[in-house]
């Protein structure tokens, strides 16, 4: 017999398109039982929070597993279930006037708070379970964790519950709250919650029992309509028969399991292209390293092979048990799409052969990528690679369909690859952050580029090390050249988190260098260089655009490839106009490349520029041709010039830019020589450089008056000066032997003194607007001291509903889809099969797009207003007609181009 106190049964928790529904208590149970699973004592999760909470795994399963069945006691309100009325007569009747305002997550803490405790602690609830008062009250932070289980805390400031519930809503709850702690709390000891030390380690812990709530929560939802169940059932009964099972079967498709990683057998395991490692490569593989949190910076030439040392790495501490996968999180997302590509040809060496470990990439546009939907539940027997055995899988990429169809679920894949922006979600007051970390947990953090980051993401970056070291977690960061200053932020900021003491960096450390943290552990090596890597450029400076046109001229003569690589698009798009007008250049051989390109156009031109720069490129395909660029080349396209020239840019990036000269060995001609120990026959490689005469007393108007776009870009204006100082001082940029020179004697805190005083006005200027990036970064991030609550975000109110916190600060961008008229009719201006909405799709910024919107003629508007109502795609993107007078703002050829002609 089915006591008929438990009202409970008259309330639905989930509901199908034809009308089925399946009770609440039943819901509740389904995300109770992944949970419980989740949570099973072997798992290493389970292990971390049991032993940093203290307690036992028994107890950890049970109490939590109590709470995950409360999670959505918020739909006991009436007003919740008002959304679905006339479902059917045996549910609790709508009530006229209860306005569901308030989402369900902030109800269920209500409840609690309001309601189910003071019961409880007034006159308990029947289950024999003895809960003090100040016991109830150490509830709360716990209710918090599993009520706010779709991806932020709950609001904790409602206080009318009898707006939401009726008094029939209260008793059922009650009983429900009672049946299940029957269920799980029979043989449990609550005595420990009110411990002062367990409620702080709460507070750490916090975090990820909200992430496994959340995950929870999503595969408990999973059921299937024709699993739901509107019976009444006793709880036992469907916790044991049904919800256990269920989760069970749904657990086992999806497989969360971490996959178990391959015995380290060398790095040419992991990269059979490799014959000779290079030094840095070779220190990969033999430095000592164990299962607890460790920091590494490499920083090494290009070339040295730092993505694969990396790589070799992580397969040492996979080994160590030192973490269960790979994060790496890239600058861009064109790195990241490059870096996907490297890592699915060796990351299912990591894993045992037997495997499936999945490879998924995570950014805003991974859709566009015909590598990651390939990898998309790729079948065991997909054809490609001869390399592998019969029983092995290709060595494309793998990915469980489940784990791709979210970039919050991305992270939980064994490697991940994105933009570094989806981790540092983590850290800042966003939606389901808590995932995001729950899937960092037991990862190395693998940050590549780590000099390319302004001081908002720095700081940011800083805040993510520490709470990943905090969590056990190991890092890696790889960069070319880091600051002093730099370098020591980062590894004062993984031994906070770590709770070791940060060591002294030396101040005289040697380039190339390895920096390694660990418990106990502290080393600054020195690390040898390939000889073919150890290259040399030589500077030679230009100092108006006529001779720049004049070097391009001479050059492109004598059958070189040149780049010129310029600071913003309005710059480069009239370097490219002047070299057309020039005529001297032959037709097909002058190319463009910058951001402001449609998507369709922007992919078009970076295959291009691949096949004509590349490492394939041969001697004909190169001859005479030219190149105009912006930033977009200096990372992640594998590229080589002859000649190279670029706009004054701060050093770090102009040795940046400078590996993009002479990078590959190739003959006289430019073919490209790959036979063991050859040399470049090239002649020696010039860097030259456009900037205005060097000048100890320049005036304010130095930079502007040759290159106003750059001073609007880079505004430290004196660390431009110094730039250019240091390297008339030092005429070559070696990086084995002076990158560490260049970089401390523009960024040293020492070389500011030197900054001539004209300058000093806009280099204070630019230190203001670092100094209030750091501020904001400091107000946006989240205090994870204070638990999952709402406490955490109080600095920036992040976790408004209507506050978006950003992961960069930058120039307000808006999405623009470009069509083209066809008669009337209104079509993509991209013509794919695929995607052809994101392929028209360019990001302008704000201001400019609300000026050309002005333009839009009158009698189009109806057609966007139609277009943009049958394209769900166009929901939360604009559209620009190109006809009539706003034609000449886009060229495939030339990109974007607003009214003024200076886009940054």
């Amino acid at each position: 017999m089915i006591d008929k106190e438990n009202s409970f049964f008259r309330y639905w928790g989930k509901t199908a398109d034809n009308g089925r529904y399946h009770l609440l208590p039943y819901h509740c149970l389904d995300v109770a039982a992944v949970g419980w699973l989740l949570l099973a004592p072997g798992r290493p999760l389970t292990k971390w929070l049991r032993l940093t909470l203290g307690v036992l795994p028994k107890w950890l399963r049970k109490w939590f597993v109590f709470l995950l069945a409360l999670h959505d006691i918020g739909k006991f309100a009436t007003a919740f279930q008002g959304i679905k009325p006339n479902l059917s007569e045996q549910l609790v009747p709508n009530v006229q006037g209860m306005s569901y305002n308030e989402r369900h997550d902030s109800l269920g803490f209500l409840l609690w708070r309001k309601v189910i405790s003071p019961l409880w602690s007034a006159s308990g609830l029947g289950n024999e379970q003895d809960v003090s008062p100040s016991q109830l009250r150490a509830f709360e932070p716990w209710l918090k964790i599993v009520t706010g289980h779709h991806g932020i805390p709950p609001k904790d400031v409602l206080n009318r519950h009898q707006e939401y519930f009726t008094e029939n809503d209260e008793l059922a709850a009650k009983s429900f709250c009672r049946s299940v702690s029957l269920l799980f709390l029979h043989d449990i000891d609550l005595s420990i919650l009110t411990d002062k030390k367990f409620k702080n380690r709460l507070q750490q812990c916090s975090w990820f029992l909200a992430g496994i709530t959340v995950l929870a929560d999503w595969i408990g939802s999973s059921v299937p309509a024709d699993q739901y169940c509107s019976s009444e059932i006793p709880l036992s009964e469907y916790w044991f028969q049904k919800a256990l099972p269920q989760a069970e079967q749904i657990l086992a498709t999806i497989n969360l399991t971490p996959a178990c990683c391959s015995s380290f057998a060398g790095i040419n395991h992991l990269f059979p292209f490799i014959e000779q490692p290079t030094p840095l490569q070779a220190w990969a593989t033999s430095i000592v390293v164990n299962d607890r949190p460790q920091l590494f910076i490499l920083e090494d030439v290009t070339g040295a092979g730092k993505t694969e040392a990396a790589v070799t790495l992580c397969h040492r501490l996979l080994n160590a048990d030192a973490a269960d996968g790979i994060y790496a999180g890239m600058p861009t997302m064109a790195t990241a799409n490059a870096m996907y590509l490297r890592l699915g040809k060796a990351y299912q060496r990591l894993f045992s052969a037997e495997q499936k470990p999945s490879l998924v990439l995570a950014h805003g546009a991974r859709h566009l990528s015909d590598a990651f939907r390939n990898s998309v539940g790729l079948p065991d027997n997909a054809g490609g690679n001869a390399e592998y055995e019969k029983n092995e899988l290709s060595g494309e990429a793998y990915c469980h369909a489940w784990l791709a169809d979210s970039r919050k679920k991305a992270l939980l894949a064994e490697v991940g690859v994105g933009t570094l922006d989806q981790a540092l979600l983590g850290i800042l007051p966003a939606r389901h952050q808590s995932l995001r970390l729950l899937g960092l947990s037991r990862k190395i953090l693998l940050v590549d580029e780590v000099h390319a980051y302004d001081p908002y993401m720095n700081l940011l970056l800083q805040t993510l090390l520490q709470a990943h070291a905090a969590n056990g977690g190991s890092a890696i960061l790889l960069s070319a050249t880091l600051p002093h200053k730099m370098r020591e932020q980062y590894v004062q900021a993984f031994c906070s988190g770590s709770g070791g003491e940060a060591p002294a960096l030396s101040l005289e450390a040697e380039y190339p260098l390895v920096t390694h943290v660990a418990s106990h552990v502290f080393s600054e090596e020195k690390i040898a260089t390939r000889q073919d890597v150890a290259r040399s450029t030589a500077i030679d400076w230009l100092h108006n655009e006529g001779e720049v046109l004049d070097l391009i001229r001479k050059q492109v003569e004598q059958g070189h490839c040149v780049c010129w690589i310029r600071n913003t698009v309005g710059d480069a798009r009239k370097a490219y106009d002047a070299l057309v007008g020039c005529g001297w250049i032959k037709t097909g051989r002058l190319s463009l490349f910058h951001s402001r390109f449609a998507m369709i156009d922007r992919q078009r031109i970076e295959i291009q520029t691949l096949e004509f720069f590349g490492d394939n490129s041969d001697a004909e395909i190169r001859r005479g041709r030219v190149l105009v660029a912006t930033q977009v080349v200096e990372q992640s396209l594998d590229l080589d010039f002859d000649v190279l020239i670029s706009d004054l840019a701060p050093i770090d990036l102009l040795i940046q830019r400078a590996g993009r000269e002479h990078r590959h060995i190739r003959d006289e001609f430019g073919n490209r020589t790959r036979e063991k120990g050859a040399t470049d026959r090239r002649e020696p490689p010039v860097f030259y450089i456009l900037a205005p005469e060097p000048s100890d007393t320049p005036e304010a108007t130095w930079l502007k008056n040759v290159l106003p776009g750059t001073q609007a870009v880079y505004r430290h204006v004196g660390q431009l000066w110094l730039t250019q100082k240091i390297l008339l001082k030092e005429q070559v940029i070696e990086p084995t032997k002076n990158s560490r020179i260049l970089i401390e004697e523009v960024f040293g805190d020492e070389a500011q003194d030197y900054i001539p005083e004209a300058l000093l006005d806009l280099s204070w200027d630019a230190e203001g607007d670092a100094g209030g990036k750091r501020g904001i970064a400091r107000l946006n991030r989240l205090d994870l001291s204070k638990g999952y609550s709402r406490r955490s975000a109080e600095d920036s109110g992040g976790w408004d509903e209507d506050t978006n916190i950003p992961t960069r600060l930058s120039e307000q961008t808006v999405d623009v889809a470009l069509v083209v008229k066809k008669g009337v009719e209104l079509l993509p201006y991209a013509h794919t099969e695929r995607f052809p909405w994101d392929m028209s799709t360019l990001s302008l910024p704000k201001g400019e797009w609300e000026q050309v919107q002005k333009s839009i003629p009158r009698q189009w508007q109806p057609h966007i207003d139609e277009l943009r109502e049958r394209e769900k795609a166009l929901k939360w993107i604009e559209v620009l007609p190109l006809v009539d007078e706003l034609l000449p703002c886009y060229d495939k050829a030339k990109g974007w181009s607003s009214k003024k002609g200076d886009d940054r």
